[in-house]
């Protein structure tokens, strides 16, 4: 069903097969939109789940482009002050004016009040804030008085229960779910709208078979979230049918509780 045909999608941080940033992408072009997203290898490269592949960005395009869809790709650092105008200077040469933002790109390392540095809490908010926000405000100037648009942004589920362990992760990104709740009434003058959503705890390959056994009963659903869940809830934010939801905060995570 072609919902968001014509439409041009932006989202960041689609580097990994089993990520969520990739199912987006997939979900969005499945809907009619023509896509351009960002990765970061280099960031995945660093983590301990990560799955070597040969050139994973390449094999999104290509399956993309099968679907019918226009669809372009960089590697972008979204920490960097001149991301936002790097970004949405290539998508509009390559494709045109985009109309949806998806804001996938995070930093996360777990650290505790031991072991926290001002350091590591400088890399959280380069890109969980920093890059979020700024590449958010450069969208809306660039698409208002031309078009409608929407921005999703992904957030994690700091206001429903703390994570201890996590404290630049879930602060950082406690700030994108207040910023999504104020910059939305802004926007909405311009017909576009800001919304999050928490897909809670996702199989994206950083799940260990002793963490999934622990976590399986706080999901009443009776399964961990897959990607596909966010990516099917985020496409329908981009459409036309959700233009009267803004400045929502969405826990699409099959009821978990913790």
């Amino acid at each position: 069903m072609d919902q968001l045909h014509g439409k041009i999608a932006i989202v960041t941080g689609a580097s990994r097969r089993e990520g969520i940033g990739a199912a987006i992408c997939l979900e969005l072009a499945k809907s009619g939109a023509d896509i351009f997203f960002t990765h970061l290898r280099p960031y995945d490269q660093k983590m301990d789940y990560y799955i070597p592949e040969i050139d994973f960005p390449k094999e999104l395009e290509r399956q993309i482009k099968e679907m019918g869809r226009r669809v372009g790709s960089m590697e972008l650092d979204i920490s960097k002050p001149d991301a936002p105008s790097i970004l949405l200077n290539e998508v509009e040469a390559q494709l045109g004016l985009p109309a949806i933002l998806v804001n996938n790109a995070t930093y996360s390392v777990d650290v505790d009040y031991r072991t926290m540095t001002a350091e590591m809490l400088d890399l959280h908010y380069a890109v969980n804030v920093r890059g979020t926000c700024m590449l958010t405000v450069e969208f809306a100037k660039r698409i208002e008085g031309k078009r409608s648009g929407s921005v999703i942004n992904l957030i994690s589920g700091q206001d429903k229960a703390p994570e201890p362990g996590n404290l630049a992760y879930v602060a950082t990104k406690g700030a994108i779910s207040a910023f999504t709740l104020s910059i939305a009434p802004d926007l909405a003058k311009h017909s576009i709208t800001v919304n999050a959503v928490d897909p809670g705890p996702t199989d994206t390959g950083w799940m260990n078979p002793e963490l999934k056994e622990y976590l399986l009963p706080k999901f009443p659903m009776g399964r961990i979230g897959q990607p596909e869940d966010a990516a099917r809830l985020i496409a329908f934010l981009a459409s036309d049918n959700a233009r009267w939801i803004t400045g929502q905060i969405i826990h699409s995570d099959g009821g978990f509780w913790d």
